[in-house]
C-alpha cells in the first residue's frame, strides 16, 4: 500500500514535470516499461514512448499549463485528476481540458500502467472555437 503523503508528492511533482515543458520528464515518472492508454486509443508502451505521448501534446498546446485538482489512492491504485489549458497549436483557440489518469504504482512509485481519459470530442469543440 502506498503512502497518501507519497501520493500527494507525485502528483504534485508530476504535475510540475508537465509544466516544465520536458516530455522526458513526464516520461520519468513512469517505469521504464510502464505505459498509458489514452481514450481507449493504442497504447503508448515504455518510458520512451510515454515522453512522444507527452511530446504530441507539447506540439498541439505548446503553452500547455496542467494543474492537479484531485488524487485519491487505494492500495497501489491512483486516480491523478486535472485540468490543462493553453491554446490549439494549429487554430490560435483557447482550451479548457478536463480529465483524469488511473494510475497502477509499481513499488518504486513509478507509474507501471496509466489509462487517461478526456472528452475527445469537446477538445476538438474547442480547438474549432465552437
Amino acid at each position: 500500500m502506498i503512502d497518501a503523503r507519497a501520493v500527494a508528492k507525485i502528483a504534485a511533482d508530476y504535475t510540475a514535470a508537465w509544466n516544465s515543458k520536458s516530455a522526458e520528464a513526464v516520461a520519468s515518472f513512469y517505469a521504464k516499461d510502464g505505459g498509458i492508454i489514452i481514450n481507449n486509443g493504442d497504447p503508448w508502451s515504455g518510458r520512451s514512448r510515454v515522453q512522444d505521448m507527452a511530446a504530441g501534446f507539447y506540439a498541439d498546446v505548446p503553452d500547455l499549463t496542467l494543474t492537479c485538482d484531485d488524487v485519491r489512492c487505494a492500495g497501489n491504485h491512483v486516480i491523478f485528476v486535472w485540468t490543462f489549458t493553453g491554446h490549439d497549436a494549429a487554430t490560435g483557440n483557447p482550451l479548457n481540458i478536463r480529465g483524469w489518469e488511473e494510475w497502477e504504482i509499481g513499488e518504486d512509485l513509478k507509474v507501471k500502467a496509466s489509462r487517461g481519459w478526456f472528452d475527445a470530442e469537446d477538445y476538438g469543440r474547442q480547438a474549432e472555437g465552437k
